[in-house]
């Protein structure tokens, strides 16, 4: 299978799992009282980025994995710590900026971000023995 399929297919799997997640996040606030409209936005701004954050992590760890094929590693380390670096900044940006305007719920923007861990675990737990890993 490749490279880009694998991140296409495992981004896949991260939108599902994110989504449940998302929904017992909501469910969670529902219960307890505090869901609201910056519950809302929070949950979907901090799904979203997650979501792109695994996708571009993705890509640019396959791109560095090329490299590395084709002996330049020093490239391939260079593009995976430049891609960390801004990726955590877009998303630091955008968060702060998000909270700070009182548009998203910090606890409900931040969530997602921690359930993409736990979703890989679980897919990872469910992987077919013949399946190829990203």
């Amino acid at each position: 299978m490749d490279s880009r399929k694998i991140v296409y297919r495992e981004t896949g799997i991260i939108a599902v799992g994110q989504i449940i997640c998302l929904a017992v996040m909501y469910i969670v606030f529902a219960l307890l009282g505090y869901f609201d409209r910056a519950v809302l936005l929070g949950g979907i701004i901090g799904t979203v980025l997650s979501l792109a954050n695994f996708f571009f992590m993705a890509v640019s760890a396959s791109l560095a994995a090329d490299k590395a094929v084709n002996q330049d590693v020093k490239s391939g380390t260079a593009l995976m710590k430049g891609s960390y670096l801004v990726r955590l900044a877009v998303i630091f940006v955008i968060l702060l900026a998000c909270v700070k305007s009182g548009l998203c719920n910090p606890i409900a923007s931040v969530l997602p971000l921690v359930f993409v861990r736990p979703i890989i675990t679980v897919a990872e737990f469910f992987r077919k023995t013949g399946d190829e890993k990203a």
